[in-house]
Formats: structure tokens, C-alpha cells, sequence
């Protein structure tokens, strides 16, 4: 058995009820809650209450012991999944939390799909802690928030920014929770580099482009929903080949791997057919489901990924990006700054503060080589009922022309050389975006949990004063 950061023995480890989408399925919160169960099985016991939408195997439970052993070279791993529609309900929770005797519940994906069990936290944390792994996308403070931190007892924070965030809205409740910041990681097994020389990369290559050859390639890789800016970014494409020649223009080409038409997003066939005509043929789309092995080849042939999300939370696609030695270009909003490693005045990486609690401004411009930032060229108050306000951060599509022109200018061996500098970041320690890493964090804040976590009272009394509105507690010109 490999060496295993704090292995425990599987009758002496805590079994935790990891509520997030099912870890077999392809969505983001599903694939980090598979890798922290993968990369923790040696520590912790897991009972993943898999969501989906319509879940095709509701009801039907599932041991994965056998294959996470496989992976881990465990022998003695307990990961079982309990396929579900949605994520639960009250009495679900109630019946689980008696037959299955868990020692703590631990969420990923947004607050607002656990309310019901926020609802509950009272009786929950009588017995057992609840442990959310979270992440917001923007200021201003989220207070509307501040109930579902309450009912959490760690609060591991995807970003800097939402460790920030955690702390500005819990005030003085901060003190009684454990509040960490561990951030995405990646299986650097699955997207790593590959040889530019190799057979099946440019087997691959020419499956996609056929006999053309190009000199430059720009990826793009998310959902397809107003907030990635897509149609942005096809307009900023279209800048960057307008300054350049017509035979320079023409091989140039960009790959989006997204769907081509959805309610939340657009009908992008429409956008590219208004923005490039019959003129360019060097816009393709992916839109099938691929395996990781087909994605790491993307990013692979890719010169540099791109994303310009107004609001994002973390960012995955940079960080596959950065584990295969990718430049990545993006807009300087939520967690994708983490990944460019700005650096503050003290040559230290930039840490929000109240004073400073994003660089969306452009405070600090010097970071990571292989970052070339896009900063917003103006912010916005947007919002919804469940969600009022939040800063909705747009680059213009011109600046954004701009740094894929650098990138462009770059030579093949400047671009390959940069990226390799963020991948060793990515690898090392500072960053640690890799699932071992991640998963060594996470076992570092829950064992601090369970080292320190006092029941919850059954009755707690509370004097009723005048509510003190929930004012911004943050610097909003900075």
C-alpha cells in the first residue's frame, strides 16, 4: 500500500455523508467530491447521497470500495454512493442519519439547494457537525448568506476571496467555526502535457482540423450559460484575427467545447455565423460529451485557454489548463485570480482584506507568467429575489483581442516555456491544485473539527433586539 497522509484503519475512521452530485457523473461539484473521496478514502469512510436530475437509478446504492481500492491501493476503503433525485429531503436525511450512524454531513454546490436541510441544522448538529466546502462568486458581502454559514461548523473555502467572504458575513460568529482555504484540485493522472510530437496527439489534431494546419489554436471549455460571456469571447476572437493578415487570420483557430444552444446561454451557431460569416471557417465546436482522456488532448493542442466569465466562482477549465502546461487568458473576477497569482506590494501572492477584498480593479497587475488577465472594464449590481445584489465583473471584448494577440505574438517554445512555469505552480505546494494535495487539506481542517466540535444545544435563548441592518462592512471604491 502506498504511503498515505494520516491513514487510519477502516474501523477507526469518522463516516462522513457527503451530499453533492453523484462523484460517477461528469459535473464539476461531482468530480471534486469524487477526487476527495478518492484521495481521503485512507482517512474517512464515505456515503455519497448522489443527486441528479431525475436520477435514472433512484433509490439503488452502490459499493465503489472495491474500485477506489484499485485507484488508491487501499484494501480497506469504504465509498458507497446512494443514487437520489435532487439532494435529499428532511425525513431522508433523519432516516440516514439513524440507520447509518455518521459521524458528520459535508456539502458542496451552491447554498441555495440546501435550505431545507439549513432548515434542520438545529437537530443535525445536536448530534453531528456539518462540514460545507463553499463558494461564492462575487461581492458585496453576501449577508443573505448568513444564515446558511451559521448552520455549517467548517467552512472550507474554495477561493481566497469566499474565505474573505465567510468571515465579513459571520462578523464575530466566525470565531466558532473552522474556516479554511482549500482549493480545487485536479487529477494531474488525467491532464497532464503531452509531447507535441506524439502519434495519437496529432492523430487526434487531424480528426478535429482535418488537413489544415494552424499556427495558433485558442480553447474554450464550459457550460454554456450567459455568465461564461461566450458571445464575448467569439467577438474577441474576431478582433484578434482582424489585426492580423488574411493568410496569418486564416490559421488561426479556436475550439469551444460547450453546447451549441441552451435556455441559460445562447444559440451560438447564430453568434459565430453573424460574427465570421462565410469569411472564417476556423471556429469548431465540440459539443458531445468527451472522456477526460479526449479533453486533456484539447487542451493539449490548444496554445491557450480562454475564459470570461462575469461572475466565477473558481474556474475549472483554467485549472485543467494549468495542469497541462496551458496559458490560460481570463477575466480577473471570483477564484480565477487565485489562479493567476497576482502579487501584492510586499512580492507576497495577494490575499483578499477588507480593504482590498478583490483585484477586479487592477490594483495589483503583475502576476504569474502564464497568466495574461483581463480586467473588467466596469462592474454592476445585478441580483435576483434569493440572491439581491452581486457584482456582475464584464471585460470588453477588445482588451480581451488584446492578450490573445500577446499570446499570439509569443514563439511556440516562449508559450510552452510559460506554461510549464504554471504547471510546477499548480503541482507545488503554494498553489496545490492537485486532488492529493486538496485531499491532504481537507482531512488537515475536518480532523480539526472533530478535535474541537461541541454539540449544538438543543434550546438556544435569544434576546430580541432591534435587527441591526445588514450594512457593507467592506470597501467598495478600492
Amino acid at each position: 500500500m502506498k504511503e498515505m497522509f494520516r491513514y487510519l484503519p477502516q474501523a477507526e475512521r469518522k463516516k462522513i455523508l457527503l451530499i453533492t452530485d453523484d462523484i460517477r457523473f461528469p459535473s464539476g461539484v461531482g468530480g471534486v467530491g469524487k477526487e476527495i473521496c478518492i484521495h481521503t478514502a485512507h482517512h474517512f469512510n464515505w456515503v455519497n447521497l448522489g443527486g441528479a436530475v431525475n436520477h435514472p437509478e433512484q433509490g439503488k446504492r452502490f459499493d465503489l470500495s472495491d474500485e477506489t481500492n484499485k485507484l488508491t491501493g487501499l484494501n480497506d476503503s469504504y465509498v458507497n454512493i446512494i443514487a437520489n433525485t435532487g439532494y435529499g429531503s428532511p425525513d431522508q436525511i433523519r432516516t440516514l442519519l439513524n440507520t447509518e450512524k455518521f459521524d458528520a454531513i459535508f456539502l458542496i454546490t451552491d447554498p441555495r439547494y440546501f435550505m431545507w436541510l439549513f432548515q434542520i441544522e438545529n437537530e443535525i448538529r445536536t448530534k453531528i457537525p456539518i462540514i460545507y466546502l463553499n463558494i461564492w462568486d462575487d461581492y458585496p458581502a453576501p449577508f443573505y448568506n448568513k444564515s446558511f454559514y451559521k448552520s455549517c461548523d467548517a467552512l472550507l473555502a474554495i477561493s481566497k476571496q469566499t474565505k474573505l467572504i465567510n468571515e465579513l458575513v459571520l462578523e464575530e460568529d466566525v470565531k466558532n467555526k473552522v474556516t479554511k482555504y482549500i482549493p480545487h484540485g485536479i487529477n494531474s493522472d488525467i491532464f497532464y502535457p503531452i509531447d507535441k510530437n506524439d502519434t495519437e496527439l496529432n492523430k487526434f489534431k487531424k480528426s478535429i482540423f482535418g488537413n489544415k494546419e494552424y499556427d495558433f489554436v485558442l480553447f474554450f471549455n464550459s457550460r454554456n450559460i450567459r455568465r461564461k460571456s461566450i458571445p464575448d469571447t467569439l467577438c474577441a476572437f474576431r478582433l484578434f484575427l482582424d489585426g492580423l493578415s488574411k493568410e496569418q487570420a486564416n490559421r488561426c483557430a479556436f475550439i469551444l467545447h460547450t453546447e451549441l444552444v441552451t435556455e441559460a446561454g445562447t444559440d451560438l451557431p447564430v453568434v459565430k455565423e453573424l460574427l465570421f460569416g462565410d469569411e472564417f471557417e476556423n471556429v469548431y465546436f465540440s459539443h458531445d460529451k468527451v472522456s477526460h482522456d479526449v479533453l486533456n488532448k484539447l487542451y493539449n493542442i490548444a496554445d491557450a485557454q480562454i475564459l470570461l466569465s462575469s461572475a466565477e466562482g473558481w474556474g475549472l477549465s483554467l485549472t485543467e489548463a494549468l495542469l497541462t502546461g496551458t496559458p490560460i487568458i481570463a477575466n480577473v473576477t471570483g477564484g480565477m485570480q487565485d489562479q493567476m497569482r497576482f502579487v501584492d506590494e510586499n512580492g507576497e501572492w495577494f490575499v483578499p482584506s477588507p480593504e482590498i477584498p478583490s483585484n477586479h480593479t487592477g490594483k495589483y497587475k503583475e502576476c504569474g507568467e502564464w497568466a495574461f488577465p483581463v480586467f473588467p472594464s466596469n462592474r454592476s449590481i445585478v441580483g435576483s429575489p434569493v440572491t439581491p445584489y452581486i457584482w456582475d465583473d464584464r471585460c470588453n471584448a477588445e482588451d480581451a483581442a488584446q492578450r490573445i494577440r500577446e499570446v499570439y505574438d509569443l514563439t511556440p517554445e516562449e508559450r510552452a516555456r510559460k506554461g510549464e512555469v504554471g504547471r510546477n505552480w499548480a503541482l507545488g505546494n503554494e498553489a496545490g491544485f492537485t486532488s492529493k494535495i486538496m485531499g491532504n487539506r481537507v482531512i488537515e481542517a475536518v480532523d480539526i473539527l472533530f478535535d474541537n466540535w461541541q454539540p449544538r444545544e438543543k434550546y438556544e435563548l435569544i434576546k430580541i433586539d432591534k435587527k441591526k441592518p445588514n450594512y457593507i462592512n467592506h470597501s467598495i471604491v478600492y
